[in-house]
């Protein structure tokens, strides 16, 4: 590990699916489920809102979470546990599973329409 003076958790792929799996188990613990909800209607599905309302709850949960494994109760402990997780996901199946099942806790399901020249612009203007 090259940044190991920088990350003050260096987990390895088995201790990032346990804490994983332990992020993910505290969206479903009550009191973070109705927090999520709120801030969900909140939202009202608009990707702005999402960004002000939602994140910032689901970025508590983790921080909740993962301050017990070394990182930093902020917003950069969030982004350094991400980081770790992302750099283990193209190795272990699991990972990735893992973190998209995480993903998809806080970030809404959205089917993006065609863009670039690939496209070809098959948008039926009226």
């Amino acid at each position: 590990m090259a940044s190991a003076s920088t990350q003050p958790a260096a987990l390895s792929a088995e201790q990032a699916k346990v804490v994983l799996a332990e992020v993910i188990q505290a969206f479903s613990a009550p009191e973070n489920a109705v927090r999520m909800d709120e801030a969900r209607d909140n939202a009202c599905n608009d990707m702005g809102k999402m960004l002000q309302f939602v994140l910032p709850v689901a970025t508590q949960i983790q921080q909740e979470v993962i301050k017990a494994y070394g990182f930093s109760c902020d917003g950069e402990g969030v982004l350094k546990f991400a980081r770790l997780v992302k750099s283990y996901e193209a190795q272990d199946p699991e990972i990735a599973s893992l973190s998209g099942k995480l993903k998809a806790l806080f970030l809404p399901p959205m089917t993006l329409p065609p863009h670039g020249p690939a496209s070809g612009g098959s948008v039926a203007a009226s």
